[in-house]
């Protein structure tokens, strides 16, 4: 009965959050429900479970919510991701449309912009593009998609994404955790995604299938919609409802200046990895008033805070004449952290009620049985969280909570790199986490004026398959040769 309960109780929110529930209220619901079912003190799971665990996300990843927000909103005003994606399509011209819009996407996400900063500026250049190439508008929401959700979030050595740095403080890694198997992993993702894209585009020449787009997209009416907004906030760290808050610049910088900031994430967040925190001495951090912790614990996270808050400066001192309303434009990106921050720390609170009870022993031992080993177990089971959930943070954070001790151990009994446990667990939670009901792949469809029937199979192919190929491949070499 109990296990009924849990399968119950997650049913009951994976429903009302596909028709738009918030997740502020259906995460404690369903976790107080479950609880019930399973015979557990309610008010007890609620204030101390549930809250103390979604209290400790919202206390270990605010920072980056708040700074990689804040980012993307300023990129955004300051007309640096329009100048860098109008550059590359300039650059690969209509011939190349598909790769010129990926690579654009795939540019701004590794700097640390919003995938759904993103997603607003590319859509527009994306129509006038695929107009020109007479290319099929139904395929550009898969080649934005493969350009800013896939191995840009989840293997590209050092992203600022916060599902890579989920993983830092459970296994005392970094954001460049084992970064030859992800340039791997992420040439495959690349690579298969824009196989399928160019036949893609070729079946549609051959059948005499065209642009075919009539109307236009007003991103003010996608951005103010409540349902995709409590969608959205849920599967990633930006609220849409900010993108038209705040004015935006009259003039584009010029592309070198709009690059700079994101040469800047990179250099940082590589400094700070390898040169700084290596030489820092840290032991004080081991005293209660720190939290008795340790910088393994720490440092990856602070080699983000400091990369986006370092990227932040820059961009504002350049961009300065540009940002012409600079208070309202960081307000407006502050803003757009709380909601997703809280949203995902939600689903995490609920991931620990239903941790806490008795017949999760059952499933821990199931996903821990599974043929293949801890790797191939850890790969499904944020596979299977991420998507139950839609969100790759979320489901990433409740599989860690949840095994990552567990995981620890093995890795350590086994001799696995722990590098190599982080790289399988980014990926993993980056896979079936672009389902129909993910906030991201529905904000994407409505921005780019395509439907589900239209435009999802694409995705599909482009996101997740080409995930899984990369998630496969990562487990194989990982499995031969460690992490490297």
């Amino acid at each position: 009965m109990d296990l009924i309960g849990i399968l119950f109780a997650l049913g009951l929110l994976v429903l009302l959050a596909y028709r738009g529930w918030s997740i502020l209220l259906l995460a404690p619901l369903c976790a107080v429900l479950a609880a019930a079912l399973a015979g557990e003190p309610m008010l007890a799971s609620w204030t101390q479970t549930f809250m103390r665990n979604a209290a400790d996300f919202v206390a270990q990843f605010f920072p980056i919510f708040l700074l990689g927000a804040l980012f993307g909103k300023l990129m955004e005003a300051s007309g640096s991701v329009e100048a860098i994606a109008g550059a590359m399509t300039r650059r690969l011209g209509t011939r190349r449309a598909i790769l010129a819009i990926v690579l654009a996407g795939a540019l701004v996400t590794y700097g640390g912009v919003s995938l759904f900063v993103a997603f607003f500026v590319l859509a527009p250049m994306g129509h006038a593009l695929f107009k020109a190439a007479d290319i099929p508008h139904r395929l550009m929401p898969a080649a934005i998609a493969l350009g800013t959700s896939t191995f840009t979030m989840s293997a590209m050595p050092g992203t600022p994404a916060i599902q890579n740095a989920i993983p830092m403080p459970f296994f005392g890694t970094n954001p460049f955790a084992a970064p030859g198997l992800g340039l791997i992993a992420s040439a495959i993702m690349l690579g298969f995604g824009l196989w399928w894209l160019s036949r893609a585009e070729a079946r549609a020449r051959a059948a005499g299938e065209g642009y075919a787009f009539e109307g236009a997209i007003a991103p003010e009416s996608v951005a103010d919609s409540e349902l995709i907004r409590e969608r959205a906030t849920a599967a990633r760290e930006f609220d849409p409802h900010e993108i038209v808050r705040g004015a935006h610049a009259q003039s584009l910088p010029p592309v070198a200046i709009a690059a700079l900031p994101l040469v800047t994430v990179v250099a940082v967040n590589l400094l700070m990895s390898f040169a700084v925190l290596p030489r820092f001495d840290a032991g004080f951090l081991a005293l209660p008033q720190w939290g008795e912790t340790s910088l393994a614990a720490v440092g990856g996270v602070w080699s983000v805070i400091v990369a986006l808050a370092a990227a932040i400066l820059v961009l504002v001192a350049t961009n300065l004449s540009r940002l012409t309303s600079l208070r309202e434009t960081m307000g407006a990106g502050a803003n757009a952290a709380a909601l997703p921050i809280l949203s995902v720390a939600s689903l995490v609170g609920f991931g620990a009620v239903v941790a806490s009870l008795p017949a999760f022993a059952a499933v821990k031992a199931w996903v821990l049985a599974i043929d293949g080993g801890p790797l191939v177990s850890l790969a499904v089971s944020t596979n299977i969280l991420a998507a139950l959930t839609g969100s790759a943070s979320g489901g990433l954070t409740i599989a860690l909570d949840a095994l990552g001790p567990t995981y620890m151990q093995i890795a350590a009994q086994a001799g696995i790199d722990p590098a190599l446990m982080h790289r399988v667990a980014v990926i993993g939670a980056g896979t079936l986490d672009s389902l129909p009901h993910n906030g991201a792949v529905v904000t994407l469809l409505a921005v780019c004026g395509t439907t589900h029937r239209e435009g999802y199979l694409d995705i599909v192919m482009a996101a997740i398959v080409s995930a899984l190929v990369a998630l496969v491949a990562v487990i194989l070499l990982g499995s031969l040769v460690g992490s490297f």
